[in-house]
């Protein structure tokens, strides 16, 4: 038995500008949250919660183990989230997240180091991960919804970049936050100046609950699956949308693993005693970097409306790998001004990897259990892609006795995958007549079926 559908209205610019500053705000707060936990990770809790007698390489190691939880926990939050948002809407499920991450955010920043209470220190930090890891498994889906279900058909990539400026904005917020602190020395840094950003985690939540509380369900939730007969998200998501979640999982490979590569992992590198730059270079860099993707994501995202969503794509994956290998030359050289310049260039190519992603995911997937589908594949790119790649760049410089080309070598596999899952991503979309197909046409289903 099945039911028909309402039609998709026509969305106005007004409605879709409230969608995405809606996710603008939430995204921008809860990769604040994750940043400055990843940034923590590389120069700070090394030294706070784990033994002083631990070797520096195998502390840094231990630390992004802690970090790489998080990865491993989206998947579970987009089944969690994406079930919540694909059967009562996606505003409920996108303030449920970010009052999670705040809270995580917040306890990591009261929790006392290895010296005060030994062991305890790094479990607790890493059941804290956990919570952040399942926030931010359900929020990236359900933002990208937020936007992409109330823009105009023509403007689908361009709304959708909101959610991805969150990112940016959120990371120029956590390193701003620690390069700012780093100059009141390294000592007032390790022993309370690191948790000031946590800390302040909480005012931010509440501007953001204010913000989503006010924001209305999309249109397309309300027209073609509120009120729907319908199957349970996650095995509709795994029967019917499989390959294209399995083709999402690949397109996260340089999104995910090669952005926390170019970030988090060059910023641990350049930090390390094979390198020894000053902390303040390369944070810095990063926090000027993430200034420059946060003004060009939108004119990226808006470019995917006019060429399309997968050109973008391509130029910014292909772009990443032929800029990585300068900016190693760079910082083996010790060369400031060139760190500066390929570190900023980086994220503008990353940027054209990440601006169109809302949309292009989001329309990979029909209305019904489209939350749970794109979190699912977004959070188990993110989980091996993004999770891994740190691990995994850190065993290889200690296999190649620090030879940084493995790393740059790996990441080449990650522009490969990338490219590979854009190429065959199927497009749908919400306006177009009922249909059956799962080819790759812009076209959708009858959500009404039973399954």
């Amino acid at each position: 038995m099945s039911t028909t559908a309402s039609p998709v209205q026509e969305n106005t610019h007004r409605r879709a500008l409230k969608g995405g500053m809606a996710a603008l705000v939430g995204t921008s707060i809860e990769w604040y949250d994750f940043y400055i936990y990843a940034t923590a990770a590389a120069i700070i809790f090394p030294k706070v919660f784990f033994p002083a007698d631990l070797d520096p390489a195998l502390a840094t190691l231990a630390s992004f183990g802690t970090y790489a939880v998080a990865f491993f926990m989206r998947p579970l939050g987009g089944i969690i989230f994406g079930h919540i948002g694909d059967r009562i809407g996606r505003k409920p499920a996108l303030t449920i997240t970010l009052v999670l991450m705040g809270i995580a955010t917040t306890l990591v920043g009261l929790l006392p180091g290895y010296a005060q209470i030994g062991i305890w220190g790094p479990i607790l930090l890493i059941l804290f991960r956990m919570l952040q890891g399942l926030a931010v498994g359900g929020e990236w889906g359900g933002a990208s919804l937020m936007a992409v279900e109330s823009a105009p058909s023509k403007w689908k990539t361009f709304y959708g970049g909101f959610t991805q400026v969150g990112n940016p904005l959120g990371a120029l917020m956590a390193t701003g936050a620690f390069w700012a602190l780093s100059m009141l020395g390294e000592d007032a840094l390790l022993s309370w100046g690191w948790r000031i950003p946590f800390l302040f985690s909480i005012v931010l939540i509440l501007v953001g609950f204010w913000v989503r509380y006010r924001v209305e369900e999309t249109p397309v939730f309300e027209a073609k699956v509120e009120g729907q007969e319908q199957s349970t998200p996650l095995l509709f998501a795994l029967k019917n949308n499989w390959s294209p979640i399995l083709l999402g999982f690949c397109i996260i490979a340089m999104s995910s693993g090669g952005y926390v590569i170019a970030t988090t992992f060059v910023q641990s590198y350049a930090d390390s005693p094979e390198i020894g730059l000053d902390p303040t270079i390369i944070l810095g860099a990063l926090t000027i970097a993430s200034l420059v993707e946060m003004l060009v994501t939108l004119p990226l995202a808006a470019l995917g409306d006019k060429i399309g969503a997968k050109w973008v794509m391509y130029g910014g994956i292909i772009g990443s790998f032929l800029v990585i290998m300068p900016l190693v030359l760079s910082i083996q050289a010790k060369n400031v001004a060139m760190i500066w310049l390929f570190v900023i260039l980086i994220r503008v190519t990353l940027s054209g990897a990440w601006a169109p992603l809302s949309t292009l995911m989001a329309q990979m997937f029909r209305p019904q259990s489209r939350y749970t589908s794109m979190s699912l594949s977004y959070g188990l790119g993110a989980a091996v892609w993004g999770g891994l790649s740190p691990a995994i760049a850190s065993l290889l410089l200690v296999v190649t006795d620090g030879n940084f080309w493995s790393v740059v070598a790996f990441f080449g596999l990650l522009t490969v995958v990338a490219w590979i899952g854009v190429r065959f991503a199927p497009q749908h979309s919400d306006t177009a007549p009922v249909t059956g197909s799962f080819n790759a046409r812009t076209d959708t289903t009858a959500i009404g079926t039973k399954h």
